[in-house]
């Protein structure tokens, strides 16, 4: 039903008379009129203000006569008392919201109170406000934080806060830097379709460099894409905190020995995008003139240099660039660098870096021939890194050393001997941990203990006390003693030097001792002593020195024969 003109009427007057109100209302006139009616309006509800003149008061019990005038005392808040502990030691969970910046009104642990104690003793020796330290601290009082001092260029000591559990947000960048611009030139396609910085190899990589050691990487093959990217942007990361410490470079950063002009182009690639976050690569290779390269070098200082190792000494010969202050060498192809006159270059170059890099080699050569290329190179305690489970991968670096006798005493002698002469060539020295491995033949065993105590040698059967108790001693290197049985549990990454006198033991338990070993060097030892007895164990073990690509003793093929014949 539609509506009338008296109901429109009505509508129209209602909505004029509402328009009309509010022009009325306290809101909108002046400030005397509005002070009137709130008055009013206090008086009305029996609120009223101590100033005005019709308040009145009436005598109480508190205060029979008026003094106060009705005033009331004013109640301070008693602070709430902490939470007492629980059983369990653990106190009451805090709860969330603003922290305050005074940090010694918190309900802190042990560790936290000494937090706040570096704090302060920060704001002594820096220019930073305590305030905003503490506020960076109690933006989240959980998370593990490490206060590094640091000493700049010109004395002065700064803090820089560096979460240890995690790569820092500038690698990140570098590595999605990386990956976009390759995913974009259609370089880079990962198998798994996963982001380049939750590579596996990457994270384990960064974590040995974060350590500061040597790096041996045994995975058989060249550095792939992947491992590239994350060893340039790494290397990035770190020149933008050296500089942000106040440091500068007058060399190189980072020094890539690559074998030929592709690997080089490859390396470049992968480093080229980090150009837009200031780190300039130059490649050197014997593709391009040696005038155009000298005058490429002479126009830019790079961060990054990629070169092979000839036309690298010619630039260093003739005074165009300066090598003595790389902070990190990464030597890659060793199959094709091991021969000719590759490792005489190599060391070279090594010894025109005057101070100690960080070093990283790709070992994609089992061959014999390159371990003392390797050995020069990592002369230290190192750390090895690798994608493959093998035989050869593990036991990279690893010299296996079979010796055939023809009885049991012709064994113990050379047993002894072997150790006694490598002492003498001083090729060990006390620090050196030295392991023998025996049988269950309890005459061997204390016959060979009797001969090494003879040659001056300490003798331990307990492996977690072997080198404290041999600190003190002024005697020859210790040697720990273990049956075969012991294998198994025994920590033997630390054993550099290990002696098998007597071949008894099962090529299970012999590929446990070779692939576990010597973990932190490249100098490891394994020396096997062999009788026609044990013609059994002749063939694995020439197929293990095959895998490894060493070469098998004339003597062990022969009691392979031997072996042969007795079946037939």
């Amino acid at each position: 039903m539609a509506k009338g003109d008296d109901a429109m009427r009505k509508k129209r007057n209602k909505a004029s008379r509402k328009r009309v109100q509010k022009k009325t209302d306290s809101t909108t006139v002046s400030a005397r009129v509005a002070a009137i009616i709130a008055s009013k309006k206090r008086r009305k509800s029996g609120k009223r203000r101590m100033c005005e003149g019709m308040c009145f008061s009436l005598p109480t019990l508190d205060d029979p006569f008026n003094d106060r005038h009705g005033k009331k005392d004013f109640e301070r808040k008693e602070p709430k008392k902490g939470m007492p502990p629980r059983e369990d030691g653990k106190g009451a969970a805090p709860r969330k919201g603003n922290y305050a910046v005074n940090v010694t009104k918190l309900n802190q642990t042990e560790q936290e109170k000494e937090k706040v104690v570096d704090l302060k003793d920060a704001k002594k020796s820096s220019n930073i406000s305590i305030t905003d330290l503490g506020q960076q601290y109690l933006a989240d009082p959980t998370e593990k934080v490490q206060m590094i001092r640091m000493v700049g260029v010109h004395g002065q000591h700064g803090l820089a806060c560096e979460n240890s559990n995690c790569p820092s947000k500038f690698l990140i960048m570098c590595l999605n830097s990386v990956e976009t611009a390759l995913r974009h030139d259609g370089i880079y396609i990962s198998e798994e379709d996963k982001p380049l910085f939750v590579n596996s190899w990457g994270v384990e990589f960064w974590k040995y460099y974060s350590a500061g050691k040597d790096i041996l990487e045994t995975s058989g093959a060249s550095s792939t894409i992947e491992q590239i990217a994350w060893i340039v942007s790494i290397a990035a990361d770190t020149i933008a905190r050296k500089e942000k410490e106040g440091l500068s470079f007058a060399s190189p950063f980072l020094l890539f020995l690559v074998p030929s002009q592709e690997k080089a182009a490859k390396v470049r690639a992968v480093c080229k995008p980090l150009k837009a976050l200031g780190i300039h690569t130059v490649s050197i290779h014997p593709g391009a003139s040696l005038d155009h390269q000298v005058q490429g070098l002479k126009s830019c200082e790079p961060e990054f240099l990629v070169t092979t190792p000839e036309r690298l000494l010619e630039l260093v010969s003739i005074k165009a660039i300066d090598i003595s202050g790389v902070s990190m060498l990464v030597v890659d192809g060793l199959e094709p660098l091991s021969d000719g006159g590759y490792p005489d270059m190599i060391k070279s170059v090594r010894q025109s870096v005057l101070v100690t890099p960080l070093t990283v080699v790709f070992d994609d050569c089992f061959r014999h021939a390159s371990v003392p290329l390797v050995q020069n190179l990592l002369m230290g305690s190192i750390c090895r890194l690798s994608l493959n489970d093998s035989i050869a991968s593990l036991s990279s670096c690893i010299i296996q050393s079979v010796n055939v006798c023809t009885s049991e005493e012709e064994k113990l002698s050379k047993g002894v001997q072997i150790l006694d002469q490598a002492y003498g060539k001083q090729l060990l020295s006390q620090h050196l941990k030295v392991l023998y491995i025996l049988g269950k033949d309890s005459k061997f065993g204390s016959k060979l203990v009797t001969a090494l105590k003879s040659k001056g040698f300490w003798i331990s059967t307990d492996l977690s006390h072997a080198t404290s108790n041999f600190e003190n001693s002024k005697m020859k290197p210790a040697v720990s003693i273990i049956d075969t049985e012991q294998i198994s549990s025994a920590d033997l990454e630390q054993y550099e030097f290990v002696v098998i006198p007597s071949f008894v033991l099962p090529i299970e338990s012999y590929v446990q001792v070779l692939t576990r070993m010597a973990r932190h060097t490249v100098n490891g030892v394994l020396h096997n002593f062999l009788t026609k007895e044990n013609a059994v164990l002749a063939r694995p073990l020439a197929g293990i020195l095959e895998q490894c690509g060493q070469a098998v003793p004339e003597a062990l093929r022969n009691l392979c024969l031997t072996s042969s014949t007795r079946k037939q």
